[in-house]
């Protein structure tokens, strides 16, 4: 094999890599957040809220139980950060929305996030295009299967 030629990796070494790109990033994230005093699951609550939620579908998210979810939201409408509201459908259902200042410390958290922003600078932008491109096709299939 001539030094130009590369082997194509196979699934597993892409999975490793994606793993060691999830970890780093949830790493960057929790650090992010916890300069503005959240949790990196409190975060993670608000950079879902991207528009309302119902409890339920929070837990779901979270791949925990609806208890958990309860004390999360408390502690975040606590700092005024989301707000419950009764669904227009159900008005048994809750659903999470939020804040202004909620939607304005996540911005921040994903603006600090020193490690990620800094290995994408390495990318040039056809890279970070091609990177984009192959992201946006693997997502559908694995929040499907989430």
């Amino acid at each position: 094999m001539s030094a130009t030629t590369r082997e194509t990796p196979g699934k597993l070494q892409l999975l490793e890599l994606l793993a060691a790109i999830g970890i780093a990033q949830w790493r960057d994230f929790a650090a992010a957040a916890a300069r503005y005093g959240l949790t990196s699951t409190q975060a993670k609550v608000l950079a879902q809220l991207d528009g309302p939620l119902p409890m339920r579908g929070l837990a779901t998210l979270l791949v925990c139980d609806a208890s958990n979810v309860t004390g999360i939201v408390d502690r975040l409408e606590a700092r005024e950060l989301v707000r419950r509201e009764p669904d227009a459908a159900d008005r048994r259902v809750k659903n999470v929305v939020a804040t202004d200042a909620g939607r304005e410390i996540i911005r921040r958290v994903r603006e600090e996030m020193q490690a990620t922003h800094s290995a994408l600078d390495t990318l040039t932008p056809a890279e970070r295009a091609t990177l984009h491109t192959l992201l946006d096709r693997l997502r559908p299939t694995l929040e499907h299967h989430a």
